[in-house]
């Protein structure tokens, strides 16, 4: 499976930039999946739904299915966080995994900078991040590219995977 990363710090323009992409890519005709870190306890269901209520009853996972969507939840219960590529293994087939987060796996990146933020750029300590996507010039080792022209982005990661 071909993946691809965007990563950065906080406010950086991650989201965004993963959004456009994902709306870029799946228009030029390829199927697309995402992984999203969350640094957070999330919980995508609602108390008080059954479904809720499985899990808080002692489920360890908990599958739910309608005519729209299906949705996995598993509780870890104290189980460790499943590495990316355990992770990996449970998408179905598609052209392309958009990973955003992650920044310490070995997976080709993309870095998400915004100047404002005023955060470090992480491109000259991993040799992962294969491209800037900056709203500022920049003179790096790597490609900059304007993080708000998404196609060239796109271009440059699709490239970079084969397709």
């Amino acid at each position: 499976m071909r993946v691809y990363g965007v990563t950065g710090w906080k406010n950086a323009g991650k989201t965004g930039l993963m959004e456009r992409l994902v709306t870029e890519i799946t228009a030029r005709g390829f199927t697309v999946s995402t992984v999203k870190h969350a640094h957070h306890a999330v919980d995508v269901d609602q108390p008080g739904t059954d479904s809720y209520r499985h899990r808080e009853a002692g489920a360890s996972e908990v599958l739910l299915a309608s005519g729209k969507r299906v949705a996995v939840m598993q509780e870890l219960r104290g189980a460790p966080e499943p590495p990316l590529a355990d992770l990996l293994t449970r998408l179905s087939p598609v052209d392309l995994v958009l990973i955003e987060g992650f920044k310490r796996e070995n997976h080709p990146k993309v870095e998400a900078f915004r100047a404002e933020a005023g955060n470090p750029l992480m491109a000259q300590e991993n040799s992962t991040i294969r491209a800037v996507a900056s709203d500022t010039p920049l003179k790096l080792d790597v490609p900059v590219i304007d993080l708000n022209d998404t196609a060239a982005v796109a271009a440059f990661i699709l490239q970079e995977v084969g397709l």
